[in-house]
């Protein structure tokens, strides 16, 4: 194993060809080009001047034994800085309106710093060069509190998880979901420069889902026509319970329904059956029954295949 204060000038060349291979393979991979040196054990810096070599030159620039050759646009101080940019700042911090980096801003930027035109096939393929793919961000409430939620993730979780290795309870995470009839999901083919339009009814009709999935992938719902309130989630509560030879752990979000007095005075009476527990405030990720809800509007239902008449 290669330490932490490798030299690789020391290295004979056929150690230092495939040491640069490896790292640059790595972070085109999806590793991270700091994690690569740490393990590799080099400056950060060599690790992007060896993308800058691939850059130039392909594989082949990497071999030790070659010198000279096309110098590239983009040196390792360059490379850094942009992997770095996309990876740590946000868009707005730059003076954008848009918050998502893409391919033409982060063009302009390069321009603005380097002088140096690129278009955007090639800004993406330096992106993926570094290791970095157009990925969709994940929604995140500005009031999440991080500290609660790694509290929860480090802590409470794992305590909710051994109280019910000591009761045998099985341990569901419940959510709810709305479903309309004139939701229009996913994409569709259309003549280029005439955007299509989706004729909806005004006889639409929704309807709410109450659902709760387990560890092992066990999913429970109910449908509720109307406002879920506190009387429909003790309802679902009942038949979560229906058949149960033993506990039951719900983990929820703190939504007012599920927080009523009405809701703790039954709870109060099936404490020995049943138990509720809460997520940290505004943290829908670490619930993972909000798959249910992108599975019925976006994912499964709501791009499924009718049959044709």
């Amino acid at each position: 194993m290669l330490l932490m204060d490798t030299d690789a000038r020391r290295l004979a060349h056929e150690q230092l060809t495939d040491l640069r291979k490896r790292g640059v393979a790595s972070v085109q991979a999806g590793a991270s080009p700091e994690v690569v040196a740490r393990v590799l054990g080099v400056h950060r810096r060599t690790v992007y001047g060896w993308l800058a070599l691939y850059r130039a030159g392909g594989w082949e620039a990497l071999d030790a034994l070659k010198r000279g050759g096309r110098r590239p646009k983009l040196d390792a101080k360059a490379l850094g800085w942009v992997c770095q940019t996309v990876a740590m700042k946000n868009p707005r911090q730059l003076k954008f309106t848009l918050a998502l980096w893409t391919a033409k801003m982060l063009g302009e930027l390069i321009r603005q710093r380097f002088g140096i035109e690129l278009s955007k096939a090639t800004v993406c393929r330096l992106l993926g060069q570094l290791g970095l793919s157009a990925r969709g961000p994940m929604e995140r409430a500005y009031q999440q509190d991080p500290e609660a939620v790694q509290g929860w993730l480090d802590e409470d979780y794992p305590k909710i998880r051994a109280l019910a290795k000591r009761h045998g309870a099985r341990v569901f995470f419940g959510d709810e979901a709305g479903i309309r009839s004139d939701h229009p999901a996913g994409t569709t083919w259309a003549v280029k420069g005439r955007p299509p339009v989706v004729h909806r009814t005004g006889a639409r009709v929704g309807l709410n889902v109450i659902s709760a999935v387990s560890a092992q992938g066990e999913l429970r719902f109910m449908v509720a026509h109307g406002t879920v309130g506190a009387g429909t989630f003790i309802e679902f509560i009942k038949r979560l319970r229906e058949g149960a030879d033993g506990m039951i752990f719900l983990i929820v979000e703190r939504y007012p329904s599920h927080q009523a007095k009405m809701v703790q005075k039954y709870l109060e009476s099936v404490k020995d059956r049943f138990r509720l527990f809460f997520l940290p405030p505004h943290s829908p990720e670490l619930n993972p029954d909000e798959r249910v809800s992108v599975d019925l509007n976006t994912t499964k239902l709501g791009r499924r295949v009718g049959s044709s008449a």
